[in-house]
């Protein structure tokens, strides 16, 4: 049975995958500055549109002339963020007025509060710091990591998820390993977007008709970069930009590797259809990711593809919270006299029972 706020913190999974895809499709729009100031625009709550508006547009902020289209990008996704923020308050809210009572999650709350605190100072260093890639990649990093734990949060509120048989150590550790890797790979990413690099190369399997292009890895990862004047549209020369569009699409090729063996790994303990699930999340975002190669990236495969590696990231911290749930539960288990994780035994690890 459902715990008291299940439904809000769905609610909010769902709200937070909004944002991050508006978030993708303000970058990707080129949107990033699209408001110069923060948290309004202009000096208003809206794009500005009235002649005395933009007359005040134009004093205040002479070197960013008024795009309404960018603006208004930029503003929904700040309306939706600022929306997000309010339910994670909440959600905090009943935390702490139903911490006495057992199983409801305290901490988790509070860490998601925390999460979106620092995001929120994330976007606005976005747009102060001109759209730093430093600053853009954590602040995609923390859109990513608020969704999981939205969506952790909603596992451990659903109250819908029976014991798991005892599973490998491999597969356990497998699963953290398939986690941490989606993680890097969705900071890469967020690299190369932040930088302007996806497009640095335009084919495929090979990078400028050459297996091995020439590139510059300590340009393209050099991160104690100097602050500004101004990111839109990225600094870097195209050997920069081409080290780590070829670092992206190595760490795929790692990513791959290894959730392939966490299927098959899944598929041997019996669980064929978070195999299955981990397969399709793994092939669509592939395809997406070639697809923005083929077609050089076209919006709406990049968002999707955005969407691709936030859908990876949920399988996988599902496919975590699943496998390692049984290790929280024999371990409570076994701390009650007489009784050793019994009924967690599975018949195909143990076949003697």
């Amino acid at each position: 049975m459902a715990r008291t706020g299940f439904r809000l913190a769905l609610l909010a999974t769902l709200l937070a995958l909004v944002v991050v895809l508006l978030g993708a499709y303000t970058r990707l729009t080129h949107a990033g500055l699209g408001c110069p100031d923060w948290p309004g625009c202009y000096g208003f709550i809206s794009v500005p549109n009235s002649e005395a508006q933009l007359a005040h547009a134009e004093l205040h902020f002479p070197d960013s002339p008024v795009e309404a289209h960018k603006g208004r990008n930029e503003m929904v996704h700040r309306y939706f963020a600022g929306t997000l923020t309010l339910m994670i308050i909440l959600l905090a809210a009943q935390a702490v007025r139903r911490r006495h009572q057992e199983g409801h999650p305290f901490k988790l709350p509070l860490l998601m509060l925390g999460v979106v605190v620092a995001q929120a100072a994330f976007g606005m260093w976005t747009v102060t710091l001109k759209l730093w890639p430093q600053v853009v990649t954590a602040h995609l990093l923390g859109g990513i990591t608020t969704l999981s734990l939205l969506f952790l949060l909603t596992l451990r509120l659903s109250g819908g998820f029976a014991p798991m048989p005892e599973l490998p150590v491999k597969l356990r550790r497998l699963a953290v390993s398939g986690l941490v890797l989606v993680v890097a790979q969705i900071a890469l990413g967020g690299w190369v977007s932040s930088n302007y690099a996806a497009v640095a190369c335009i084919d495929l399997p090979t990078c400028h008709g050459e297996w091995w292009p020439k590139a510059d890895f300590a340009n393209g990862f050099h991160l104690t970069q100097h602050i500004g004047p101004n990111y839109l549209g990225g600094q870097l020369d195209s050997d920069a930009r081409t080290a780590i569009h070829i670092t992206h699409r190595l760490g795929a090729l790692v990513v791959t590797l290894v959730l392939l063996a966490l299927a098959w790994q899944l598929k041997r303990a019996g669980l064929k259809g978070m195999a299955g699930l981990v397969l399709l999340a793994l092939g669509v975002q592939i395809a997406l990711g070639v697809s923005n190669v083929i077609f050089h990236l076209p919006l709406p495969v990049a968002v999707a593809h955005n969407a691709g590696g936030a859908a990876l990231m949920l399988t996988m911290t599902l496919v975590n919270y699943r496998v390692r749930s049984v290790v929280g539960l024999a371990t409570k288990a076994n701390r009650i006299p007489g009784f050793q994780g019994q009924g967690l035994a599975h018949p195909q690890l143990h076949p003697g029972k």
